[in-house]
């Protein structure tokens, strides 16, 4: 018999699961990395599931957990692996041009480092910059001069001619 922390848990899941799932596939460099993501993502909301004092938002909260997953994740496993290209179009039902966007975005999305990814995700998801400070730890000024850097990186790859 289902306790009823766990029906608690099956709801927060149910309620925020495109974005647990958002944050998961752009932090992954394939489908079955997704996978492991959403399920490391899961078992790290679970564990901190008693804990949600309610301090922030029930969506900041999974925002937080789920970044802060990837984010240790990424660090852990991908220091010599080579990278596999994730097919955007497999997910989406978009034209041909907007695939080709989309892929391209993710790829330089992708090639941030994972605290920027994170950062970029969020705003992305337009959240506010206090918003995104609190999912990340950060201060809003500081979300801001990281979005001006980051946006400048995504500018840079995309005019690979541009010094």
């Amino acid at each position: 018999m289902e306790s009823s922390k766990e029906k608690e848990f099956k709801q927060l899941v149910h309620r925020h699961k495109e974005t647990i799932y958002t944050v998961c596939l752009m932090n992954a460099a394939d489908q079955d990395e997704a996978q492991d993501l959403m399920q490391e993502a899961l078992v790290q909301l679970w564990r901190a599931f008693g804990s949600f004092r309610g301090d922030s938002s029930e969506n900041t909260w999974v925002w937080r957990i789920c970044s802060n997953t990837c984010i240790s994740y990424c660090r852990k496993e991908r220091k010599n692996k080579d990278k596999i290209q994730l097919e955007v179009s497999n997910f989406l039902t978009v034209d041909e041009e907007d695939s080709k966007q989309i892929q391209m975005l993710h790829d330089r999305i992708h090639r941030l480092r994972p605290f920027d990814r994170v950062i970029a995700l969020l705003w992305m998801e337009d959240l506010s910059y206090e918003e995104i400070g609190e999912i990340v730890g950060i201060s809003a000024k500081n979300v801001s001069v990281r979005l001006f850097r980051i946006k400048e990186q995504l500018r840079q790859m995309s005019n690979p001619n541009a010094e």
